[in-house]
């Protein structure tokens, strides 16, 4: 046992600093090299600038925004938003040099931008990704990146006709806990296979989407007849606005606003690419406040072998009232162990399942007559001469990314290293459908009620 224990913490610190992760005690003694990642960075001509506009400034818009111009050889030169506010506040933070407007086509007309970033609602995202890649832009597309299932094949088309760079925001995807997860997963140490828990939870007003509705808010400082885009026609309606997540029409709900996120992260790690068979069960407990979405959804998906990947099931849940502060975290279940990843932490587990009789504890051995357990230990121990060593104590092994690190960052750079040297990035088009469909599925499941079969290769219902 101490042998087999010896032997797992030392193949995974050998590879922790190469895959950019350090055993958690590491950090006290002072033996950590933190990655230099501006190092990375591609060396710019003064002509090799990318100059890029934010459309959607709402919470993840204006992080968006903030994160892209902290990568080097960026520049924010335009803001879109549907409320003038804000649009002010853009000039406020990032500089009254920005061209502002409430219509992303005067974005997509100017020949001086290379990128945009959408933070749009969801009901947007095809739309304005898909006009973007067709008029020559890069795209940084917030998660989920399509509202509805059937609208992922034309993002997929587009950016393969265009060749434009597509990168879909669950930044989690660029982060050092996935790539370290991936690595862990892939060695083999867990076994295989077995299951999938994860959870998003949380327990405040803001988590819930009660955002703040701005006293100025009225038809004349918001572009309400562009907002509502294809979605049905209603008087203008402040909350529904700002508190769009709540509303079928313009939001996926919780399952594309942080399902996706946990889809993300298995399929980056396992490399599978998707669920054939999904059903959710929930409901609007606490937060009625006229949403028509639920606040707790709990859902299992069926997910089928693969070339990297036997089958295995998935379990997810949010909770928007968790009752014990909320927080996110998913479990790789496997026959030899465990990969939990908690934020920005991974940790790595060891249980080797037994597959032979014990012969005692839980077990009927104990209900045989003494001639029998005499009998039957003679046969056991020629049946098993030579039984590894059952290890008592699961090995753990705990990694955890420098202090002050920004998945967030990796990310944007990941997309504009994809734009200057042609590569592919991280989370394109197929990931980002890949990633959104059972998410949308489970709300299909969910409010009609019925089992969603889907092809996860071909990305189409069956």
């Amino acid at each position: 046992m101490k042998n087999s224990r010896r032997s797992f913490v030392k193949k995974f610190a050998a590879g922790a600093v190469a895959a950019g992760f350090i055993p958690r005690q590491a950090f006290a003694e002072g033996k950590v090299k933190v990655l230099d990642y501006e190092k990375q960075v591609h060396k710019y001509s003064p002509n090799d600038k990318i100059r890029v506009a934010g459309i959607g400034l709402g919470i993840m818009g204006f992080n968006n925004c903030r994160t892209t111009v902290k990568v080097p050889g960026v520049e924010l030169v335009a803001t879109c938003d549907l409320y003038d506010g804000r649009l002010v506040r853009s000039r406020e933070v990032f500089g009254n040099h920005l061209f502002t407007t409430r219509s992303y086509r005067e974005i997509l007309d100017r020949k001086d931008i290379d990128a945009v970033i959408i933070s749009t609602s969801d009901h947007w995202h095809d739309h304005i990704a898909i006009a973007a890649m067709q008029a020559g832009k890069a795209v940084y597309c917030e998660k989920p990146m399509v509202q509805h299932l059937d609208e992922g094949k034309a993002v997929i088309d587009a950016q393969k006709k265009t060749g434009k760079v597509l990168q879909v925001g669950s930044q989690g995807v660029s982060g050092l806990a996935q790539i370290k997860a991936r690595d862990v997963f892939a060695s083999g140490v867990i076994g295989q296979l077995i299951s999938v828990e994860g959870w998003n939870d949380r327990q405040s007003a803001g988590g819930a989407w009660q955002y703040s509705i701005p006293t100025d808010a009225s038809p004349k400082t918001v572009d309400w007849d562009n907002f509502l885009g294809d979605a049905p026609k209603m008087p203008f309606d402040a909350t529904r606005f700002f508190r769009w997540r709540n509303y079928r029409d313009y939001g996926t709900g919780i399952a594309g606003d942080l399902f996706v996120h946990l889809f993300s992260g298995i399929h980056n790690i396992t490399g599978s690419a998707g669920p054939e068979r999904i059903y959710a069960s929930g409901g609007l407990r606490y937060w009625k406040d006229g949403r028509d979405v639920p606040d707790l959804m709990q859902a299992i998906f069926d997910y089928p072998a693969a070339k990297t990947h036997p089958a295995f099931n998935v379990q997810l849940r949010v909770n928007f009232t968790s009752g014990d502060g909320g927080g996110q975290k998913t479990r790789l279940v496997g026959s030899d162990g465990v990969i939990e990843l908690r934020g920005d932490s991974v940790v790595v587990r060891r249980h080797k399942v037994e597959t032979v009789p014990p012969m005692g504890g839980w077990d009927t051995f104990d209900t045989f007559s003494s001639a029998q357990q005499k009998e039957f230990e003679a046969w056991y121990k020629a049946k098993y001469p030579s039984l590894p060593p059952v290890m008592q104590e699961p090995a753990e092994q705990v990694y955890t990314s420098p202090d002050g690190y920004d998945d967030h960052y990796d990310h944007h750079f990941n997309f504009y290293d994809a734009i200057r040297n042609g590569k592919t990035p991280v989370e394109d088009a197929v990931f980002g459908l890949r990633a959104a469909a059972p998410s949308l599925a489970a709300n299909l499941s969910y409010f009609e009620n019925k089992v969603v079969k889907w092809d996860p290769v071909g990305m189409m219902m069956k």
